[in-house]
């Protein structure tokens, strides 16, 4: 069987700033992108602690990578974990990363698969990317099922996501027209928000 050698969980840095973000949220934002880590730290800890999910995922990436704070994928994971279980589709991704990997955490493909859906499901397109590879090679306790991956990966490379559209042009090649129809109605019915199918009718491997 072909090695899934393409399943590279990169962390992504990106912070979205909402309108709504917490006094302090876009200080302590602009301070970490400016690499000014000591007025970050100050800035965001306490909004963390508070319990702004924006503030939690950006301290624990600050652990995760030894910015500021003396890297400690532990308290990484932690931050991350209480700023995915409040919604947060970029630390949702994260912890599903962690738990694929298996870094600070018991690895564990089916938690992995469990916090990447929930990221696909707000239309994460790294997460929807990763969830399509786990359907294609069949990890994490869920089926191989071609149609499910050329779907996650249809709506992936939509926003742009550049693996996404490389690994549905490969797997494409793989698939029947029945099958290359239902991922493409699958696609184009689903909306953000909404839950992702768990199975295809004809796609099944």
């Amino acid at each position: 069987m072909k090695k899934l050698g393409q399943l590279i969980v990169a962390i992504g840095i990106a912070l979205a700033l909402h309108g709504n973000a917490l006094a302090g949220f876009v200080e302590g934002a602009t301070a970490y992108n400016n690499r000014n880590y000591a007025v970050a730290y100050k800035e965001i800890l306490p909004l963390a602690r508070a319990g702004s999910a924006d503030a939690q995922h950006l301290l624990g990436l600050m652990y995760y990578m030894g910015r500021g704070v003396q890297q400690d994928y532990k308290q990484a994971l932690a931050w991350h974990r209480k700023a995915a279980v409040q919604g947060k589709a970029d630390a949702q991704y994260v912890v599903g990363a962690m738990y694929y990997t298996g870094n600070a955490v018991i690895q564990d493909h089916q938690q992995a698969v469990s916090w990447f859906r929930k990221a696909a499901e707000q239309g994460h397109a790294q997460a929807q990317q990763v969830l399509g590879l786990m359907y294609r090679y069949h990890i994490g306790g869920v089926p191989q099922d071609n149609v499910l991956a050329y779907m996650l990966w249809n709506l992936a490379a939509a926003s742009g996501n550049a693996n996404a559209a490389e690994q549905r042009a490969s797997v494409i090649k793989q698939m029947t027209e029945e099958q290359i129809e239902e991922g493409q109605a699958l696609s184009a019915a689903w909306k953000p928000g909404k839950p992702l199918p768990r199975s295809s009718r004809t796609g099944g491997g």
